[in-house]
This record gives C-alpha cells, structure tokens and sequence, in this order.
C-alpha cells in the first residue's frame, strides 16, 4: 500500500466572535472556504507507526514539538479499528502559525485516506464527529466544501462556492500569532448584519461589510499586517482580510495581480 493524498489549506472570509463561552471558549460565525495550497501526506505500511515531516517536497526533516495532529488521528482510528501500523511522511507546503488549518487539514484528509484505504466504513458524520476532537476546524475539512461555520466552528451549514473563476492570493508574515495572543485582546459583540447574507453579495461589496474581528485586537500589536493589507488592495484586490487568528492575509482578486514589493516576497505559492 502506498497513497498520496493533497491535503489543502483553508482561508477564513469573515470571523465574527460573538461571545465567550461557559467552558473558555469563544462562539464564532465565519465562512471557511477551501483554497489550493496544500501539504502533501504519503502513507505506506509499516511495521512501527512513524511519522517525518519535511518543509516542501524537497525540504530538510522537521522537529515536530509534541504529538501532531496525524499522530492524534491515528489514535484515534486505532482505539476504534483493527489498522496495521503505519510509516507516514507529511510535506508541509501550508504555513503553520497562519490562520489557515493545515494541522486541522493534515488530520482530516489523513482520516479519510484510512477510511477508504481499510474499508472502515465510516460516515461523513462519524469522520466528522472524530475530527471535531482533534481540532474545532478539523471537521471542515472532511468534506472540505465552502461552510457557514458557528459553535467553536464544528457546527458547519453549506454556503454557495462563490469564488469560482477569481483568483486568490495568501501572504505570510515573517512572524506567527499564537491563538491565545488573538483572542486575549478580542471584544466579542453581536454582529450587526448576517454574514452568510453578506458572503451571497458580489464579492467588491465585500469590503466594508465583510470583517475579522481579529484584526481590531492583532493589527495594532502587528501595525505591518495593515500595510499588507493595504498593498493587497494597491494591487487590485476586490476584497482583503487577514484569515482566522492570522497571520496570513488573502486579497481575492478578478485577474491574476502582479504582487510587487514587501508582499512579493511573502506570497505564498
């Protein structure tokens, strides 16, 4: 057995944080729409279960800090199923401490890949219902269709793909924000309008209407994140944001841009 599976990034289109739970955690409402950066997973038999990761296809062995994300899945799968031991090598192409899910990614496309590779017969529910204990995002990805994500962002409702035929463009900062970093300085409110209502309007709308709560707390801490975002604009962009908790920020825009300057060399590909 040997699979190769692409497991792709999310961006988040709008974050609202409406308010702060009992358990510590916050109530959310965001679209999160799927995007084409991806990590790369190859699975194979093996006799002990070993995970390596690599920065790019062709990039040195990562130190991996604690248990990652594959690592929980794989655990999980196995306290339910009868699965051999697995060698696993992940190519992280999608930045991590960006805001854009890709140790959330890596976890639910590996699920999947082991449920079809051993005939586990899970339901797209089940998958979901197991990805939800590894991440609030993770289950997004199961299906990994355009959602209307609320609750701590497992409560996933179907939202229209409106971004076909435009393109877009992810920049990552030199610096990462931790989650914690964000939501320390957040004020969560009761948004003023439907988001969902929003993201249905045409895109050049968007700006003005469509926000990430995020930005009033991370920006003045991170005042470069604003002049990104800017040049994103200055490059013809319909819609800037920064996505999630950041750093990443994404321009939509209706031609291929022609990225000049700082965010040139930011881009990620």
């Amino acid at each position: 057995m040997e699979n190769s599976i692409s497991a792709n990034a999310k961006i988040n289109i709008g974050l609202n944080i409406v308010r702060r739970r009992e358990d510590g955690y916050h109530d959310i409402e965001t679209i999160f729409y799927p995007v084409n950066i991806a990590d790369r997973i190859v699975i194979r038999h093996g006799t002990d279960t070993n995970l390596a990761c690599y920065a790019g296809d062709d990039g040195k062995l990562m130190e991996i800090a604690g248990q990652n994300t594959i690592d929980t899945a794989f655990a999980l799968l196995k306290a339910r199923y009868d699965i051999p031991a697995l060698d696993v090598e992940l190519y992280k192409h999608i930045p991590m401490g960006a805001g854009m899910g890709g140790g959330s990614a890596d976890a639910a496309f590996f699920i999947r890949a082991v449920n079809d590779a051993f005939r586990l017969g899970m339901t797209t529910k089940q998958m979901e219902a197991m990805a939800a204990e590894i991440g609030s995002d993770c289950a997004f990805f199961i299906e990994n269709t355009p959602k209307f994500a609320t609750g701590r962002g497992e409560v996933l409702t179907p939202v229209p793909s409106v971004l076909d035929g435009y393109v877009i463009k992810v920049i990552k900062p030199r610096f990462n924000i931790s989650t914690k970093e964000a939501y320390s300085k957040v004020k969560p409110m009761t948004p003023k309008t439907s988001l969902v209502e929003d993201f249905k309007r045409p895109v050049r709308e968007w700006r003005g209407l469509i926000k990430n709560d995020f930005e009033a707390s991370v920006f003045p801490e991170h005042p470069e994140l604003q002049r990104y975002k800017d040049a994103l604009y200055e490059s013809g962009a319909l819609y800037a944001s920064m996505t999630g908790s950041g750093s990443a920020l994404f321009g939509i825009f209706d031609h291929e841009p022609v990225l000049r300057g700082e965010i040139a060399e930011l881009k990620v590909d």
